[in-house]
């Protein structure tokens, strides 16, 4: 992984910590919904404002109800960042969806591309 960048403390969510991400399609059972993906930033004010709103927009997901697992972690390549997630139900997916769309990190990386985005669980 990258070299953590200054300001930003361990534990922020921004993917610089070495951590170890479980595949969420493989884990998913029942009625579980997973998806994987990637951001694609244009430039580094893209990068910025994906690791500026990280640690909020990973913490908030992951205390949600039904919210299984939630990593969004940055790769070797700088502009690039990956996305595991799993969640109980389709419910529990569609209530994260409706939630991020009303906060900050919604607002500051709609211009974000996503990439490859493998969704499994949903109709």
């Amino acid at each position: 992984m990258s070299q953590h960048p200054a300001g930003h403390a361990p534990g922020c969510g921004c993917g610089h910590h070495g951590a170890v991400v479980a595949d969420p399609h493989a884990a998913r059972t029942g009625a579980q919904v997973s998806l994987t993906g990637q951001l694609v930033c244009a430039d580094v004010a893209q990068m910025l404002a994906v690791l500026d709103h990280a640690g909020d927009h990973i913490a908030a997901s992951r205390a949600e109800p039904g919210c299984l697992q939630f990593d969004l972690w940055q790769t070797d390549e700088p502009l690039v960042f990956a996305l595991a997630e799993r969640f109980a139900d389709p419910d529990a997916y569609r209530a994260h969806q409706a939630r991020a769309r009303a906060t900050p990190w919604h607002a500051a990386t709609a211009g974000v591309e996503r990439r490859g985005f493998d969704r499994r669980g949903l109709d």
